[in-house]
C-alpha cells in the first residue's frame, strides 16, 4: 500500500504511460525544430525574405525562451524540494526579467531598423504554442489508441 500513498507506478501499463509522457519536452523540441523549418522554407516562399527572415528569429528566440523556462521552472522545483535556504532567490527573478528584456530590445530594433518584419518575429515567437499542440493532439491520439 505505500506505493499508493507515493503515487508510484506500479502496473506495467503504468510505467508505459510513466515512460510515454516523460518524453514529451523532447517531443516538443523536436516539434519546435521541424515546425520552424517547414514554416520558415513556405513563409520565405510565400511572402520573401524579410518575413521569413523575422519569423526565424522568432522562432530563434522563442526556442531559446522555451529551455530558459524549463530551466527556470527546474531549478525553482529543486529549490521548493529541498527546501535550500543557502541559495539566494534572486537568480530566477533575474533571468525572467532579463528574458522579456531581450525580447523587448529585440523587438525595438526590429521595429526601428525595418531590417526583418515585425509581424513574422511575432508569428515566429507562437512557435511553442504549435508545438505544444501538436504534442497534446498526439498524446490524445496515443491515449485514445492504446488505453494510457
Amino acid at each position: 500500500m505505500p506505493d499508493a500513498d507515493l503515487n508510484v507506478p506500479s502496473t506495467p501499463h503504468e510505467l508505459e504511460a510513466e515512460s510515454f509522457y516523460a518524453g514529451a519536452y523532447s517531443r516538443i523540441v523536436r516539434l519546435m525544430v521541424v515546425v520552424a523549418a517547414v514554416a520558415t522554407v513556405g513563409i520565405l516562399a510565400r511572402w520573401g525574405s524579410r518575413v521569413g527572415l523575422g519569423f526565424a528569429l522568432g522562432c530563434g528566440i522563442a526556442g531559446v525562451n522555451f529551455m530558459w523556462i524549463k530551466r527556470s521552472v527546474n531549478a525553482f522545483a529543486d529549490r521548493i524540494v529541498k527546501a535550500d535556504t543557502d541559495k539566494p532567490a534572486g537568480g530566477s527573478a533575474t533571468s525572467f526579467a532579463l528574458r522579456f528584456g531581450l525580447l523587448g530590445a529585440v523587438g525595438y530594433v526590429i521595429f526601428m531598423s525595418s531590417i526583418v518584419s515585425l509581424s513574422g518575429l511575432l508569428a515566429g515567437l507562437f512557435l511553442p504554442v504549435a508545438a505544444i499542440l501538436l504534442e497534446a493532439m498526439y498524446e490524445t491520439y496515443v491515449a485514445l489508441r492504446r488505453g494510457l
